[in-house]
Order: structure tokens, then sequence, then C-alpha cells
């Protein structure tokens, strides 16, 4: 008699057998049959807090105001207008030709990091992008993966050198868009127990893992220590915090830091797949979550998935609908991991926050 331990593999032997499938050609469809809500226009004006409207191959203002008139964006705002004579051209392009449509934000001049006197430098352009009209300021992951010092060392997070930046954003009312991380799984091995190893296959380079990059928590942690150094600067960590698996450090983050809001652009694949732990956050931090996309939507590809007017789509019935098991982006294999989510079907009061109060408050700007 076969003994269960010396059946497995024979029974692992046998689970190998039938017609040989590639993992990318794989497109399973589900069987469920549930409820399927189209939500064609969101039930409350929309400010897109994160958006890239002056990327390569970006769409024009006009295209875009046809995609904001059908899914009922009031405003987009530009996270990365640059700075100098791009910024100015940005505001005229899209701020000033079209009052209240488009809202842009400056950045750092990271290539100047390592001269002389740049701290003072720096803070200077911060004012002087205020003076042009931008709204904020936005932090790539530049800062805290990419940017080295003149020895080739990685720039941390909290180097005191941009302490003179974020007191001037709070000096002079500029939001500070950041994103210093990147997902959970691009600092774990790329192997066969990462969940996004398609994407990461695909895209070798977003692998942090072993390199010389701090992990994702010791990252945080240095932009933490910049929130507390900086009560009076207000703080948008992007991302849904840059830590949306686990929302209970986010919730933690934002326990101890009244100065940080967060986005959930390209998180609701994050979000959407841990519903009852969302709609619980959702409800506790309603006034400290803004609507994104990261995305600028005119059907362009960008490296992830598809950014179109259908995600926009996708996000409404997410925030909106308790739907179950749908796609997470717009896209024939889902571009994060190969899962769905679920809508955390918001009430009307926190769907006005979320959609466009919060953001309004922090922007002073009026909807």
């Amino acid at each position: 008699m076969t003994s269960a331990v010396g059946a497995l593999p024979l029974m692992a032997q046998q689970t190998r057998k039938g017609t040989p499938l590639d993992l990318q050609d794989y497109r399973p469809k589900s069987m469920l049959n549930v409820p399927e809500t189209a939500v064609e226009k969101a039930r409350f004006p929309v400010i897109d807090f994160h958006t890239h409207l002056t990327w390569e191959k970006a769409a024009t203002p006009e295209q875009l105001l046809q995609v904001m008139d059908r899914r009922n964006i009031r405003t987009l705002v530009n996270v990365t207008g640059g700075f100098g004579d791009k910024l100015r051209q940005a505001i005229a392009k899209f701020d000033r030709a079209h009052s209240g449509r488009f809202l842009t934000f400056t950045e750092p001049a990271w290539k100047r990091a390592n001269e002389p006197g740049y701290a003072r430098m720096q803070a200077d352009m911060v004012g002087e992008a205020k003076r042009d009209g931008a709204r904020g300021l936005k932090v790539l992951k530049t800062l805290g993966l990419f940017l080295r010092d003149s020895a080739g060392k990685l720039v941390t997070v909290d180097d005191p050198r941009f302490d003179p930046m974020w007191d001037a954003c709070g000096q002079l009312n500029l939001p500070v868009a950041i994103h210093v991380s990147d997902p959970a799984a691009f600092f774990k091995p790329v192997d066969r127990f990462n969940e996004r190893f398609e994407e990461l296959n695909n895209h070798p380079d977003w692998s942090f893992h072993g390199k010389d990059f701090p992990s994702n928590e010791q990252i945080l942690a240095a932009r933490d220590r910049v929130f507390a150094r900086h009560p009076k600067t207000t703080f948008v960590a992007l991302h849904g915090g840059n830590f949306s698996e686990d929302l209970g450090h986010v919730g933690r983050a934002l326990d101890r830091f009244p100065n940080m809001h967060v986005d959930i652009a390209a998180r609701i694949g994050e979000f959407g797949r841990q519903p009852y732990t969302s709609g619980k956050f959702f409800d506790k931090y309603q006034d400290r979550i803004l609507f994104g996309t990261d995305a600028t939507p005119n059907g362009v590809e960008y490296p992830q998935q598809l950014y179109g007017d259908l995600l926009y789509q996708i996000y409404y019935r997410f925030l909106e609908t308790s739907d179950e098991y749908f796609d997470y982006a717009p896209a024939a294999v889902p571009p994060q991991g190969r899962w769905r989510i679920y809508g955390i079907g918001l009430s009307e009061s926190v769907l006005r926050k979320v959609y466009h109060g919060n953001a309004a408050r922090i922007l002073s700007f009026q909807v």
C-alpha cells in the first residue's frame, strides 16, 4: 500500500501533464455570475490630484477636456510641470488658457543637488515657481532611489540639504506631492514567489533587490523623519502612502503626522483586493485621502498600463459600487499582478471628500 507521502511525487507529476502554456499567454475568463455596474461618470465632480500632462506624447488641453467632461472631472493636477521656462510654458498652456481646469506643480532641480549653495538656491526656486503660478511641489522617487552624491552614494530622503525646500513649501502654502519608494515586491527577489514576477520580469530595471538600495522600510522611515521635522508643511504621500500593501503601516503614519495625506493613484489594485480593510481605512481617514490616477487620460500607453478615460470608469466603480471581482486596469493582462478587485461602496459624504473636497482644501481651490 502506498503511503500518502510516497504518493506525492506521482501526484505532482500528474499535475504537469496536459498542453504546455506560457504564462504570458494565459487569459482566464471568470465564470462568476455577479452584478456588474457601469459607472460612466463620477457621482460628484473630481479633482485628479495626480496626473502627468507635460510628458512626451501627452494629449493637448482640448483632447483632455473632452475626457474630463465625459467623466465629470473638474480639474487635473499636472504634478510634473518642471521648473523655470518649462514650468512657465506648462502654466501658460494649461492653467491660464483654461482657468480652473488644470493646475500645475513644480519640481526640484535634481541635477544641481550637488552644487555648492544648492539648499538655498532650491528654496528660492520654489518661491519663484509660486510667483509663476505653481500650486505645489512634486518629489519623484529620484529622491531615495536614484539621486546620488558626488561620490556615487545614494542621497537619503531626509538629507538636510532639502530642509530649506520643505520649509519654503510650508511658508508658501504649497503642498508637497511626494513619491519616494515603490511597491514592496520591487525590493524582493524576482522569483516564483514574487507576486509581481511578470511585471518585474518584463522590466528588470524596476527591481531594487540585491543592489545598494535601502529597503522600502528604511526609505519610508527617512521620509517620516522629514514629516516630523516640517510639521507646517503639507505632504501628500502618493500611491497610497507608498505602502498600500500594508494599510496598517500607512494608518500609523497618518496618526503620527497630522500634516500627512495620501492619494490612491495607481494603487486601486492594492486597495481593491483588500476591500474590508480598505473600507475601514477610507472611513477612518476620509479627510486625508485624495483621488488620483497617475494618468494621462488620452489612451497613450505608458510602461505600466493603458491610461485612458476607461481607467476613470474603473476607479469610479471601485469607489462607488460594491461590485465583486473586476479588473483594476484596462489591460488584457493585469499590469501589477494577476488578481482582481472589489468595490468599497463609499457613502456620499466620503465620496465628496475623496473626489474633490480634500484636494480643494489642500490646494486652496474652489470647486
